[in-house]
């Protein structure tokens, strides 16, 4: 029996954004105030919010073009640096949800550590990453590059509602 050849394109590195795309859905709408789309979107410059929007989607579909296996030494490392990100992100999401007073939560650092973690979860994903299904040549610094266009977008946005907010 021929395997089916849609199954291979189904088995890519956008499952990887599944969980913060989850953990994003299931629980944004319970971050503090200054997280919330009323606020958060509110004046924000036009071409912050099309460039945060359009990196993020360029991210989105470079991930679904990527086939996601965890053979190599790089990958493998790449694999720990996702896992590690995922956590860091996930726990500066809660520090927001259960200690939103907190010295930590109203600092920068914490207002902003969902803006920055992603950093290394998505570098995790670059490592992983080995080639596209199109006939591209597959180099991780175009992937990591598109996420730190992304990250530079999505950050100044973030900083912007904290002096905004604090």
């Amino acid at each position: 029996m021929k395997p089916n050849p849609v199954l291979k394109y189904v088995c890519n590195c956008f499952l990887l954004t599944l969980p913060i795309l989850v953990w994003n859905l299931v629980l944004a709408s319970h971050l503090p105030a200054p997280f919330q789309p009323a606020i958060f979107w509110h004046d924000i410059p036009p071409f912050l919010a099309l460039g945060e929007n359009i990196s993020r989607s360029s991210v989105f579909l470079l991930t679904l073009l990527m086939p996601l296996s965890v053979e190599s030494r790089t990958q493998k490392t790449g694999l720990v640096v996702y896992v590690v990100g995922t956590v860091l992100y996930c726990a500066s999401w809660l520090a927001l949800l259960y200690f939103p007073e907190s010295a930590w939560s109203n600092s920068g650092w914490g207002f902003l550590a969902p803006a920055y973690t992603p950093a290394l979860w998505l570098t995790g994903i670059g490592l992983i990453g080995r080639t596209f299904y199109v006939n591209l040549p597959y180099k991780r610094w175009f992937f990591i590059s598109v996420c730190m266009i992304f990250l530079v977008f999505h950050n100044i946005h973030t900083i912007m509602i904290y002096h905004r907010t604090h």
